[in-house]
């Protein structure tokens, strides 16, 4: 199903001596020096960030009233449900961050008010109902007499239902971590880190550590009241925030590690002394010990995902995660095991499916995968559409006409949605989207909304539905507008490594100098390891059996791994392919090293392997310009020759604007070749210093007034003005400013050329207040687009640049 892949590496400097140092007194076994290079590259710089990124005690984690007003509010609301004794209902969703974030509140406010009495909860059916409040669901609880909703992991956008609770009598306090509404809804609070700005430590949080920042909020307030510790929660908040794939970094980074504590400790007891029996048994029928990210990303968090994927309603799971009866646990525990059971099996059977499909698309003119069929299940269509993208490079939407239900909209995100009138159900393909390459993939599923029914999502995901009838139509105009922003670019399947070792190098030692950057998520991903020029032996593969012994058709090939580093072999083990797929001979491979609980040995889990004689690993990083990574620094570090590589014969190119596209940076790109092509006996090599910092943006609104009050003031003074003063003044490029030029002229501006200048004069207009309304909405959309592409060169990851670099040669 996989083409060729491309193949990087990262690019790597020394790090520091002193890190090395202070990595190995963590590390006595090895020499720290692998570690010391990987937090180097991802940012570790000084004494203090390396001590507070390993030892979370000595990490200081933010305060929960850090959220400002909404927090007091929603404290305040929640003091008063106390002392009126007013019936609460927690609003959850059905992912594992949802569910868990249920929990934390079940568990949490459960200390306050009286459970299934004062207090309940309520989570969608996956299959009947989408994500967010729905006023079926309020009609219900109001039914019940609840006086107050709180949300978690969901919410943020549901302007009408919030109104319509509201009209029953009904507050409502919103905790979520989705996208903001464009105005803040008529609620009793809302607790969101979008609020906050991006370097706060509190800004990625998931749904159930904002959920544990309200319940920690509460405990502080009404100390005396709480039996037992707020850190009883931490497990469960482990679990959705590296469920979720929220980036783990401040206070998300320390919240896993004390969880991950914490589970690891809940279980080694008996399972009768267990304050959490439920996980304790999903624990042991995955074979994990909780002690590692993966035994929650690879065991827990799919298995409770897998419930509503299955069976549509989920709410079960919370009575699995948070009570303390063994035997019912252990029950609910099986019955969540049957689901993923059967997860596997579907989603193999659609990926097998969409295996014959996408032999007949010539994927050299496809720049989105969009496939349909009637019989898909549509709880595993965004599994299945994530892997599809991870193997072809491309942008992959996968729908289904079956049933009646709303489709897969396990997004998770609480995204904005947009609905045309309803159709006949029978005529709608329901289905889910997934990105790949950085390809923002809900502005293009946003910007066909025309041809869709419903949609929601954000870059990375969307979830849709549309008439069958459409499908084709639909296709052919998102292919089109990928390819036309794309440019020359050809989107390829690109697997980055980290470091370089040998099979001497993998074991034990290895593997707990790199458990250091535990718990690994995004911005910190799970060290990739480049090993060249080894082979396989002792493979064999076998079907994965189920809890029951039942056969599932999903399959794992083992193996040993050598090379000429060692006399003894490593195990590892590829999941969901047949040992027939190992090349025979010498070849290169991209692998994590891992500990198997399970067998209790260390192993390599393999990620991509390539033939030696077909790999192409070395020739697109031979045309790559050594490109340095100065994002943020000090403009004086720009100068020092520390940055800069000492025996380099050339002065490096150093880009400090901060692009707004691909070509932008392609320009700086084509300059390092062309300077190094022409440099006899330099073998092709330029250093390319990226020196941006990340933008202080101004909100849209406040440009577009500064870019008027400079018009009047130029206007009113008769002064000239060059256009690189207008962009210095107003933040914005030259595309945006021209859109600003045109939109100053329904509001009666009048610009002219001289020579090098501008003449702007003013004289009021007589045009129409919508089209001057819709001509501001076009430049404020142009400056929001604008920043969001700073915004994420500010962050994208070098090895995207590196491979954009490989690409242009």
């Amino acid at each position: 199903m996989s083409e060729q892949q491309q193949w990087t590496i990262t690019a790597t400097e020394q790090p520091p001596e002193w890190l090395i140092e202070a990595v190995k007194q963590h590390t006595p076994a090895s020499s720290g020096l692998y570690a010391a290079q990987l937090l180097w590259q991802r940012g570790i710089k000084d004494r203090q960030q390396l001590t507070a990124f390993i030892n979370y005690k000595a990490y200081q984690p933010a305060s929960p009233f850090e959220f400002g007003q909404e927090m007091h509010l929603a404290i305040a609301r929640l003091q008063q449900a106390y002392n009126t004794k007013e019936k609460i209902a927690i609003w959850g969703d059905f992912d594992a961050d949802g569910i868990t974030a249920t929990s934390v509140l079940w568990d949490g406010l459960g200390q306050f008010f009286a459970q299934n009495t004062q207090l309940i909860y309520y989570i969608p059916n996956r299959l009947k109902e989408s994500h967010g409040l729905n006023n079926q669901g309020i009609d219900n609880l109001a039914k019940q007499g609840c006086k107050l909703i709180v949300t978690c992991d969901t919410g943020s956008t549901n302007l009408e239902e919030i109104i319509y609770a509201k009209q029953l009598g009904i507050d409502v306090i919103v905790t979520d971590h989705h996208t903001l509404p464009t105005e803040r809804p008529p609620v009793a609070a809302i607790i969101n880190p979008r609020y906050l700005p991006k370097e706060h430590q509190l800004f990625n949080l998931s749904g159930v550590a904002v959920a544990y920042k309200l319940v920690e909020a509460l405990y502080q307030s009404l100390p005396n009241v709480a039996k037992y510790p707020l850190e009883d929660l931490l497990d469960l908040v482990a679990v959705g925030l590296i469920a979720d794939l929220v980036q783990l970094s401040g206070d998300c980074r320390y919240l896993a590690q004390m969880g991950i504590q914490r589970l690891q400790e809940d279980f080694k007891q008996p399972a009768a002394a267990r304050r959490r029996p439920g996980v304790g048994r999903l624990l042991e029928l995955c074979q994990k010990s909780g002690d590692r990210p993966t035994d929650i990303s690879f065991g827990l968090g799919p298995r409770i995902n897998a419930v509503s994927r299955i069976q549509g309603d989920a709410s079960f799971c919370v009575e699995l995660l948070t009570s303390r009866d063994v035997k019912r646990c252990n029950e609910l525990a099986e019955v969540t095991e049957l689901a993923n059971a059967r997860r596997k099996s579907l989603q193999k059977d659609v990926q097998a499916q969409v295996a014959q499909k996408l032999n007949q698309l010539d994927l050299s003119t496809t720049s989105v995968i969009v496939l349909e069929d009637a019989q898909w299940p549509a709880g595993v269509l965004g599994l299945v559409a994530g892997q599809v993208a991870q193997e072809t490079g491309r942008p992959t939407i996968l729908l289904s006409t079956e049933g009646l239900g709303t489709g897969d909209w396990g997004l998770g995100t609480g995204e904005d949605s947009s609905q045309s009138p309803i159709p006949d159900p029978q005529s709608l393909a329901h289905g889910s989207a997934r990105s790949v390459n950085s390809v923002d993939l809900y502005q293009l599923v946003k910007d066909q909304a025309h041809l869709l029914h419903r949609f929601g999502g954000h870059p990375f995901a969307a979830g849709l539905s549309l008439l069958v009838e459409n499908i084709p139509l639909f296709t052919a105009a998102i292919n089109q507008q990928l390819r036309q922003s794309l440019g020359s670019t050809t989107l390829i399947p690109t697997v980055q490594a980290d470091l370089t070792v040998t099979v001497a190098d993998l074991g034990k030692e290895l593997f707990l100098e790199l458990k250091l950057l535990e718990p690994c998520g995004m911005g910190n991903p799970v060290p990739k390891l480049l090993i060249q020029n080894c082979w396989f032996e002792n493979a064999w593969h076998r079907n994965q059996q189920d809890w029951q012994g039942k056969k599932v058709q999903y399959i794992k090939a083992e193996f040993d791994i050598r090379d000429d580093s060692s006399r003894s072999a490593f195990p590892g083990l590829w999941w969901g392919h047949y040992k027939d797929e190992l090349p025979i001979g010498r070849c290169d491979c991209i692998a994590e090293i891992d500990y198997n609980t399970f067998k209790k040995r260390y192993e390599i889990r393999l990620i991509a392997v390539r033939s030696s004689a077909n790999s192409a690993l070395n020739t697109p990083l031979s045309l790559t310009p050594f490109i340095l990574d100065l994002r943020n620094q000090e403009h004086s570090a720009l100068s020092t020759q520390h940055w800069l590589n000492p025996s380099h014969p050339l002065t490096a190119l150093i880009i400090e604007d901060c692009p707004t596209n691909w070509d932008d940076l392609r320009i700086w790109l084509r300059r390092c070749l062309a300077t190094s092509r022409s440099t006899p006996g330099f073998n092709n090599q330029q250093q390319l210093a990226i020196a941006w910092s990340k933008p202080n943006h101004q909100p849209p609104n406040q440009i577009w007034l500064t870019l008027v009050g400079i018009a009047k003031y130029l206007s009113r003074t008769n002064q000239l003005v060059t256009r690189v003063q207008l962009l210095k003044k107003i933040g914005i490029s030259d595309q945006t400013l021209l859109v600003g030029i045109k939109t100053l002229k329904y509001f009666g501006f009048t610009v002219k050329r001289q020579d090098h200048y501008l003449q702007i004069t003013w004289h009021p207009s007589d045009s129409t207040e919508n089209l001057a309304d819709a001509a501001v909405a076009r430049f404020l959309a142009a400056v929001r687009e604008e920043q969001f592409q700073q915004q994420y060169f500010a962050e994208v990851p070098l090895s995207t640049i590196v491979a954009i670099a490989s690409y242009e040669n």
